[in-house]
């Protein structure tokens, strides 16, 4: 991989990384249980994607 690559994939994950946080902080601020279980759906997705930058490396 080029060194823009890489950068683009550090870049990636961080903003994996920020997603999960936040999806985190709002699904434990959350009283729905449905918008609840949705945000933690999304915190996974994120977590799915983050780890498949991850494996690039």
């Amino acid at each position: 991989m080029t060194d823009k690559e890489l950068l683009y994939i550090d870049d990636a994950l961080g903003h994996e990384k920020y997603f999960i946080t936040q999806c985190r902080e709002t699904a434990n601020q959350l009283s729905d249980p449905e918008l609840k279980r949705c945000v933690e759906q999304l915190t996974s997705r994120h977590a799915q994607i983050f780890r498949q930058f991850y494996s690039l490396l």
